[in-house]
């Protein structure tokens, strides 16, 4: 087994949607483009990415949406070094119909009070429905450690929310230290270092909003 020494995961770029959230009632959420903002956010994560994998090959994957696109073209990484595929299972947790925005903000704001995890969005998804395709994803990613040439460094560019699930599912976070963390910033990185003991640690926390108040467990 071939584990890469770094597994690094990069949220899209400032979006149109993180700009004006409206925008949403007209452009689907999947065709969202980058702002310029998050155009040079991404070149800037580009900057300290190449840096950090040098000459070393990369394996990437890319949720289908355009924002996710868009960043990593940004990146400018050496396509010599690159295996990229786009893969659906890192998409945006889908958050059904929003044409209605009353509705929209009335379900983000039940969201809120019942818990980002557990919330099942009309016509959409839960956390725990992302949860499961990123876990589905996980088995596809640890199945192709396998290969004695897989490339030493793994990178992941998706969304703020999948990738706290992914960290989650991969640290075995319980989902009130879940529910206690907030999203990266846009175009930010957090990365799973495998360690000289051979187990992989975060790089940095991410930032917490509350403190985790856990089930009691008899």
């Amino acid at each position: 087994m071939a584990r890469p020494r770094r597994i690094v995961l990069l949220r899209h770029g400032e979006s149109e949607g993180n700009a004006d959230d409206s925008v949403y009632s007209r452009v689907p959420d999947h065709a969202l483009r980058l702002t310029p903002e998050g155009r040079r956010q991404a070149a800037r994560a580009g900057e300290g990415l190449r840096a950090l994998f040098g000459d070393e090959r990369v394996s990437a994957y890319v949720s289908p949406y355009r924002r996710t696109h868009e960043t990593f073209r940004e990146l400018r990484l050496d396509p010599a070094l690159v295996r990229v595929r786009e893969e659906p299972r890192l998409r945006e947790q889908d958050w059904g119909n929003w044409q209605d925005w009353d509705d929209v903000r009335s379900q983000k704001a039940a969201r809120n009070a019942y818990g980002h995890f557990f919330y099942r969005f009309s016509q959409g998804e839960s956390g725990a429905d992302v949860y499961d395709r990123v876990d589905a994803f996980l088995e596809s990613l640890w199945r192709s450690f396998q290969a004695a040439d897989h490339p030493p460094n793994v990178l992941l560019v998706t969304h703020g929310l999948t990738m706290r699930l992914f960290c989650m599912r991969w640290m075995h976070w319980t989902v009130a230290e879940f529910e206690s963390l907030s999203n990266p910033d846009n175009a930010e990185t957090r990365a799973l270092v495998l360690g000289p003991e051979g187990r992989y640690h975060l790089d940095r926390p991410f930032e917490r909003w509350c403190t985790p108040e856990p089930y009691q467990v008899p």
